[in-house]
């Protein structure tokens, strides 16, 4: 039998990375509270607790960042931090005099204390203009104007119950606007250009056709050289064609926007999870701050503020009230683009009598 050999192969065991506390009360844990936004305690059946400190943070970080975010962990959490999912930080620690020294510390540097329970979440996004070859917007753009003007959401307990915020800079969706009660989703309203002349020396023709998820891209012969030409109807501007074939590029200044989407949420508490839903089906792309997009979100959250009960998800408080009397509300007009047409479309259909206004 061959000697068994170590590897750094794959990812190692997620334990060795607890606190020990943590790691101590493993799967016993009692209960757990917000002291007060961005602090949480967590209660064993020991009667241990540990304590986390959430501050917001930007996905994309500078090294001076990360070593600030380490040296407040050596120097109050026994070095344990970790990253959520949406981009917060949160340092923990078993002594809850280091609670307010962290605070201190992490405030003192510039960095928000906040996002939880009824709060605004961190945005959790995508890479946008920075990193993407199919984004339709930016991502750390819009995160940075949305983010400041609802600091104070995030920092306070504003709001009825808890608002988880996202936004994919394309369909593709690598962000989780499909499940948030917030989502901003870049759009791409034209299909990909094809450029004749050179697609023969860049680009595969079998390959590319084959990307294609709908069947749009067919083989053409323009000027007697082989070629590809697209079926508009069929076109969902995925961006899969560019990525096989670099000279069908997607994005276009003009007509690529921002949409915006509400409801969704992956909670069983009160109700089943459920899906975002169109609400603005296009804003265009105003760099640097994107003031259209900012503007239809703080509408919504105004209006959130206004007619939610405690506790209860912005999509909840939609089908409460019902969406003919949230788009008065929020003043969004209600177009075609809002008719689901897909060809199972009737399965999401109110078939009931019951309508409300």
């Amino acid at each position: 039998m061959a000697e068994e050999r170590i590897t750094d192969q794959g990812a190692k065991d997620y334990k060795e990375f607890l606190h020990p506390v943590m790691l101590k009360n493993y799967g016993q844990w009692k209960y757990h509270e917000i002291v007060k936004p961005g602090v949480l305690v967590h209660v064993a059946e020991s009667g241990d607790k540990i304590y986390t400190v959430r501050i917001g943070s930007p996905r994309l970080l500078s090294t001076k960042s990360i070593r600030f975010f380490m040296a407040t962990a050596d120097k109050y959490c026994d070095g344990f931090l970790r990253w959520t999912t949406r981009n917060n930080v949160e340092f923990m620690t078993d002594k809850e005099e280091n609670v307010d020294k962290i605070i201190k510390e992490v405030e003192a540097d510039g960095w928000p204390v906040g996002g939880t329970g009824r709060t605004a979440s961190n945005m959790v996004h995508t890479q946008g203009w920075v990193h993407c070859h199919t984004s339709a917007t930016d991502a750390s753009g819009i995160v940075k104007s949305i983010m400041d003007s609802v600091f104070e959401d995030f920092t306070n307990e504003n709001l009825p119950g808890k608002l988880k915020m996202a936004l994919a800079c394309c369909l593709n969706m690598c962000g989780a606007v499909h499940a948030s009660d917030i989502s901003v989703l870049g759009i791409h309203r034209r299909p990909p250009k094809v450029d004749y002349h050179l697609l023969g020396q860049i680009c595969e023709i079998p390959t590319t056709i084959a990307a294609c998820p709908t069947g749009a891209i067919r083989q053409d012969i323009v000027d007697g050289v082989k070629a590809m030409k697209i079926v508009e109807d069929q076109c969902m501007f995925c961006g899969a064609c560019y990525t096989a074939c670099p000279n069908m590029p997607i994005a276009d200044p003009l007509n690529d926007g921002v949409s915006v989407w509400v409801g969704g949420k992956i909670s069983n508490a009160r109700s089943k999870p459920t899906m975002t839903k169109l609400v603005v089906p296009y804003l265009p792309n105003n760099p640097p701050r994107w003031p259209e997009v900012v503007e239809a979100v703080n509408k919504i959250i105004s209006v959130y503020k206004e007619n939610g009960k405690k506790y209860e998800r912005l999509g909840e408080m939609i089908e409460r009230i019902g969406w003919p009397k949230f788009f008065k509300l929020t003043g969004f007009e209600f177009t075609k683009y809002h008719v689901d047409d897909f060809k199972l479309a009737f399965k999401s259909y109110n078939t009931s009598a019951h309508l409300r206004f």
